[in-house]
């Protein structure tokens, strides 16, 4: 009761705030019409397997499986649905996926409604996605449902005391495919034992996105033949105060940054801090770009191709919330930088004990860091083949969940 409280009250608050910002507005467009979407979509007689991501991320995790079931049993269809607008825009016309729509939320009228439409014959929920009504009607049904990627730790819900209604929606899984030994151990003490360890479906992912990297003539030129390039990828104001103060003072460096954030107001910001020239990406054109030291990234979309260019990568927001994805760095084999907020971050932590990645608390650590970067060739060449090594040798989980599961 109190969890079916607690969703008509988010749902609640969503529709209060719909009229007055952008992203909730959406989230209620989508809701509106997704029964109708799906009516007019699903065909009768077809198959669907069903995979369901909270949001970009975790699309991202789970897309290796969606691309490798639609390559192996091509009979299936695939409905994709999102929770949060910011990954149900951006992929909306994924290819890769029949029908993509929105979740309704989570209660119990909704969720009969959702499955009586879409009659899933299997269901995938990515990464840390456990939505319990639909979890119970998948149950119920019969249909079976597999976690991807999940990770658990003992401070969650599920393995506290008063957590009994939580440890009970995790029985509804067929199988939880988690990341690490540590996940396996904790399900284990509350009583869950269908779980494999095949580890994260991101390193098959990034290494697809390395393989399908744009060729970008632009930065391309921007870097030349010998140049020492620093790529800085989702970097926040606090990451950026300290790379540019050391890149005003190195002109044997370029910088490539694509700012987590490229509102305009964000961007003059970088700008001021500069002390070198620059040019925005998206006004860079073959002569500017020779006379530029820094290249900064206003648009979306080309972080993943761009690491290429770097003989080092800087990742951002770890002076913030949490710092953001270091696999898509590391897989082109160069060292990785990121600040102290890194903990919640599996691959992070593993990244640091491979010495493929260092982590900085203030000027002075990175300051240090990259003098010895610039100066020890042999030091960076070590570091940046243990971080590409341990993308590589973790690679597969993909493969290891495709075996176990009865098409």
């Amino acid at each position: 009761m109190l969890y079916n409280l607690a969703i008509v009250i988010y749902d609640f608050i969503v529709h209060l705030a719909a009229p007055f910002s952008r992203k909730p507005r959406k989230m209620m467009k989508g809701h509106w019409v997704v029964y109708k979407l799906l009516r007019q979509q699903v065909e009768k007689g077809e198959q669907y397997i069903w995979f369901h991501a909270a949001s970009l991320g975790e699309f991202e995790q789970g897309r290796p499986l969606i691309e490798m079931i639609r390559e192996k049993y091509p009979n299936y269809k695939i409905l994709l649905t999102f929770f949060s607008p910011s990954g149900y825009e951006v992929r909306k016309h994924y290819r890769g996926a029949d029908i993509v729509c929105y979740l309704p939320f989570d209660k119990p009228r909704n969720v009969k409604k959702f499955l009586d439409i879409a009659n899933p014959c299997m269901a995938f929920f990515i990464n840390y996605e456990f939505w319990k009504n639909y979890l119970d009607e998948l149950h119920k049904r019969r249909i079976p449902v597999y976690s991807v990627s999940s990770i658990f730790r003992r401070e969650q819900i599920f393995f506290k005391w008063y957590g009994g209604t939580y440890r009970n929606v995790l029985k509804d899984f067929d199988h939880l495919f988690v990341q690490n030994e540590a996940s396996k151990r904790y399900l284990s003490k509350i009583g869950i034992s269908r779980v494999t360890v095949v580890g994260d479906t991101r390193f098959d992912r990034v290494l697809q996105i390395r393989e399908e990297a744009k060729e970008l003539p632009l930065v391309e030129k921007f870097k030349g033949n010998n140049s020492f390039t620093f790529v800085a990828g989702s970097s926040w104001g606090p990451d950026e105060d300290l790379f540019l103060e050391y890149f005003n003072n190195h002109p044997e460096m370029k910088l490539i940054i694509a700012p987590h954030v490229i509102d305009e107001n964000h961007l003059v910001e970088i700008i001021g801090k500069l002390k070198r020239p620059y040019v925005r990406y998206t006004r860079a054109d073959e002569r500017n770009v020779l006379k530029a030291d820094c290249l900064i990234i206003d648009c979306f979309g080309l972080l993943s191709s761009i690491y290429r260019y770097g003989e080092i990568a800087y990742i951002g927001g770890g002076f913030g919330v949490g710092i953001h994805n270091t696999l898509e760095a590391a897989v082109y084999g160069i060292p990785v930088i990121f600040g102290p907020k890194y903990q919640k971050f599996m691959e992070a932590v593993q990244l640091l004990e491979a010495k493929g990645a260092y982590s900085i608390k203030d000027y002075d650590e990175l300051k240090t860091l990259l003098d010895r970067f610039l100066t020890d060739e042999a030091f960076l060449r070590e570091t940046g083949t243990n971080a590409g090594y341990y993308v590589t040798s973790n690679a597969g989980a993909t493969e290891k969940i495709m075996h176990m599961i009865n098409f």
